[in-house]
């Protein structure tokens, strides 16, 4: 991909930033900013370089109708405060705006325009829409990886009208995943939970040959303890999984890879109830398994020690209730006290929850917002935003 940081002079160049804003909004207020947070950078950088920008961004999933409620006002608000410039939200249709009507106030240097999917022609992938957007600037920075797995009009088709580049986060979301697929520093432990296995079974076959252990935790464990003839109570767990199970299995068998799983956890009577220690025998039909247990934490703790790249994706349970978060809290805290000694990469919505509810995210050198195009590059999918810019 060509960089941003490979153009020498961006001055007064009008540059169409795609980013990913869909910050959660409650009542008109962000309720977290994280990913405004994570793109200031190259706002700054722009600026330093005497560029205007024209950011490009959604929130939520509006179906191509302008919804009051997912304006991106609030976060007009928030950018502006924080890059300490006086940011335009442009309101008019997109359809109506041209090139050498806009930055016409003096000092003008950032316009959003209003949300990109209150346009059908955005998720359509309607090349016009592309090309009347690209005619607004003079160059284009896709800035927004979490986006860049959606074939969009303001994601793909656009690189085909403008000189395209890619951005600072993009460019370091992009290294940090590579550094745990490609450029692999062994033994590399992947931590992966969720609710369904049959969600991360792509991730996993294609992880297996790569990594050295895979630590299966969340409801997905409970899938494979079902499998391995343990009672799991009234467990959430995902029906007709067995065929799943059995690729991972015979992945591994043809692989250098180890799978764990849990070897003792906790349990509850409901999601709000208090946490239990059992082990895997003394499970009884009204239990829930909700966390791992002890000895289970002690066992990852000791594969930690011996690895010298993680992969985290998802929690190691039901961690909304605090006495269920002990398993995900404590591993973040271990792996945040090996900053220096291990590379670590963090990913996924709830599992970036862990980290910041704790507030040690600069304790790991990645922690990535993006969910779905996330996922999609562990699977080892080209992801249609990255390959529109090579």
């Amino acid at each position: 991909m060509k960089s941003i940081t490979d153009l020498e002079n961006l001055n007064n160049q009008i540059v169409l930033l795609r980013l990913d804003l869909n910050v959660p909004i409650l009542d008109g207020k962000i309720t977290d900013t994280n990913r405004i947070d994570k793109i200031i950078p190259t706002i700054n950088f722009l600026l330093s370089k005497k560029a205007k920008i024209i950011i490009i961004s959604h929130v939520g999933r509006p179906k191509g109708k302008f919804k009051s409620e997912l304006s991106l006002q609030p976060i007009r608000d928030n950018l502006s405060l924080q890059v300490n410039e006086n940011v335009k939200l442009e309101k008019a249709n997109i359809f109506n705006l041209k090139k050498d009507e806009l930055f016409k106030s003096a000092g003008e240097k950032l316009i959003i325009l209003e949300n990109i999917r209150f346009y059908p022609e955005e998720e359509n992938n309607n090349e016009k829409f592309s090309e009347h957007l690209a005619k607004l600037g003079d160059i284009y920075v896709n800035d927004a990886f979490s986006c860049s797995h959606r074939e969009h009009a303001s994601v793909t088709s656009i690189t085909k009208f403008i000189p395209s580049y890619s951005g600072l986060q993009i460019n370091s979301e992009v290294e940090a995943l590579k550094k745990i697929t490609t450029k692999i520093k062994k033994p590399i432990t992947c931590i992966i939970g969720g609710s369904k296995i049959s969600t991360k079974i792509d991730i996993i076959k294609n992880l297996i040959p790569k990594f050295d252990n895979i630590v299966i935790v969340g409801a997905m464990a409970n899938n494979i303890l079902k499998y391995k003839g343990y009672n799991i109570g009234a467990s959430l767990f995902e029906k007709n999984s067995e065929k799943i199970i059995e690729e991972i299995f015979s992945e591994v068998e043809n692989n250098s890879c180890k799978i764990y799983f849990p070897e003792d956890v906790k349990v509850g009577k409901s999601l709000d109830d208090d946490s239990f220690q059992k082990s895997l025998n003394q499970i009884e039909n009204d239990d829930m398994i909700l966390d791992v247990g002890s000895k289970t934490i002690q066992n990852i703790k000791s594969i930690i020690d011996n690895s010298s790249t993680i992969l985290w994706n998802g929690p190691l349970g039901y961690f909304e209730n605090p006495n269920f978060s002990i398993g995900s809290l404590e591993i973040a805290k271990y792996i945040g006290n090996k900053e220096g000694k291990i590379y670590s990469v963090i990913g996924g919505g709830d599992t970036v929850s862990v980290i910041n509810s704790i507030k040690i995210k600069n304790k790991f050198n990645f922690v990535s917002t993006a969910g779905g195009a996330f996922l999609e590059y562990l699977e080892g999918k080209i992801l249609p935003g990255i390959r529109a810019l090579n």
